[in-house]
């Protein structure tokens, strides 16, 4: 059985994600928790401002705002 690309996502709890956001804007952090309306909690979230990398913190990312959220490989 072939899995659905919210399972790849639900394997990778626990681990380092990368989201891009409809605004063009990339998050990188620790992936917690989701639901079937793709909104996801991470942990540990950063985002590249310019030069600089700014830590978020605990967020939550609303899934209508996502154009994709993948898990990376470090």
């Amino acid at each position: 059985m072939t899995d659905r690309p919210i399972d790849a996502l639900d394997k990778a709890k626990g681990k380092k994600i990368l989201v891009k956001l409809k605004n063009g804007e990339e998050i990188t952090g620790t992936l917690k928790a989701l639901d079937l309306h793709l909104n996801l909690w991470i942990d540990e979230a950063e985002i590249q401002r310019n030069e600089n990398k700014v830590r978020l913190g605990t967020i939550l990312v609303r899934g209508d705002t996502i154009v994709y959220a993948s898990p990376v490989q470090v």
